[in-house]
């Protein structure tokens, strides 16, 4: 789960869990991202005005789904690695 918080009109990703004042969780997912945004979940869960800008966390979303990625050699490295039993 991702900790988010609202600071200055923007949802921040709070990965090391240390920033000041209310947070909500999310999960890692780009279709959690959305949804929460469909449903004006942000607003609602800091208790907040109207709309915030989800583009820090979008963004945040991408560069784990980048790492995760990683190279082929990488992916191959995994696969060799897991245990069939």
């Amino acid at each position: 789960m991702l900790r988010v918080v609202a600071v200055d009109g923007a949802v921040v990703p709070d990965a090391r869990r240390r920033l000041f004042g209310r947070g909500a969780w999310l999960h890692p997912d780009p279709d959690c991202l959305r949804a929460a945004e469909k449903r004006r979940a942000f607003p609602r869960a800091f208790r907040v005005q109207g709309p915030l800008d989800a583009a820090p966390v979008r963004g945040h979303l991408e560069q784990l789904g980048e790492q995760a990625a990683g190279s082929p050699r990488d992916r191959q490295e995994a696969r060799k690695q897991v245990d069939p039993s």
